[in-house]
């Protein structure tokens, strides 16, 4: 992918994001309705379920409840965060220390035991949230 696809993807990918935390926050408080297609069609949670609320709970200061509902939700929102500010930056100033930064995590999670270690990571979190019953 190109710096500029990559960049144009991650920017719509914040936006995106938080939008849907607004819409959360604001308008999806009355209503059950998920958009979590894997909950919707078999009722059993995904391994993100609860990461949104995750991030209301971050949002209010309530880190033990946020770590409790999907320790998903940190690791989001610091992403959400951090990305966009290190995209502009490397816009404004010319340079590509974000593509860099993000080729070298890549090489980083291709290899085969940080993988399966991460990939193990996400099942125990899904197996979690079931038992959870999100």
């Amino acid at each position: 992918m190109s710096k500029n696809k990559l960049y144009l993807f991650i920017i719509v990918a914040c936006i995106t994001g938080f939008s849907y935390l607004f819409y959360s926050i604001h308008y999806s408080r009355s209503t059950s309705f998920s958009f979590c297609m894997i909950k919707n069609v078999t009722s059993y949670p995904c391994p993100a379920c609860g990461t949104t609320r995750a991030i209301q709970l971050l949002i209010n200061k309530n880190w033990v409840a946020s770590l409790q509902m999907n320790p998903f939700g940190i690791l989001v929102i610091l992403l959400m965060l951090v990305m966009p500010i290190w995209i502009v930056y490397d816009f404004l100033l010319k340079k590509n220390t974000f593509l860099i930064g993000y080729q070298k995590i890549e090489t980083v999670i291709r290899t085969k035991w940080i993988a399966a270690l991460l990939i193990i990571l996400v099942l125990l979190n899904w197996i979690w949230n079931i038992k959870k019953g999100l």
